[in-house]
């Protein structure tokens, strides 16, 4: 039994244990969890068609060239840009990553990739500075950024 089918077992046996504790706990859950996720499906579908349609007309060739390994710093410089200014949540932007890496991208400008896309928060800089301030946010965001090349160039070593 794969380990994906082991969890989806272990989440079902687990809801029905629930279920028999506690009836109304268990239909609530399930409510609010198809609202989140009737909620969530607009943008999710909205992201996987914007992504569909960009591997549509970027070649598998020219996201290799852009994010390969012999795209250099430029190509480290480019991929953490997208990162830190795309607002992507984690549930898409792994699934993301496997299909860049199967066009050609490299380990480490897919880590990169990954860890400014969750750490770096461009997109939501006005907002984070207007609850902690603009220095506290900012040193944060740098933060993050420079720690995302340390974790990219650590990957990149381990997983060649």
């Amino acid at each position: 039994m794969s380990f994906t089918v082991s969890l989806y077992v272990a989440t079902s046996l687990l809801y029905v244990i629930s279920f028999i504790r506690n009836r109304a706990s268990t239909v609530q859950a399930f409510t609010k969890a198809k609202k989140s996720f009737l909620n969530i499906l607009p943008d999710f579908l909205a992201v996987l068609g914007i992504i569909g349609l960009a591997f549509t007309l970027v070649s598998p060739n020219k996201i290799g060239a852009i994010t390969g390994e012999r795209s250099g710093i430029l190509g480290s410089l480019l991929t953490s840009v997208i990162g830190s200014v795309t607002l992507i949540p984690g549930f898409i932007a792994f699934p993301l990553a496997k299909s860049l890496l199967d066009m050609g991208a490299s380990i480490r400008n897919i880590a990169l990739f990954v860890s400014t896309l969750m750490m770096v928060g461009c997109v939501t800089f006005p907002l984070e500075s207007r609850y902690f301030g603009r220095k506290a946010a900012l040193l944060r965001n740098v933060m993050a950024y420079i720690y995302s090349f340390f974790v990219a160039f650590l990957l990149g070593v381990i997983v060649k």
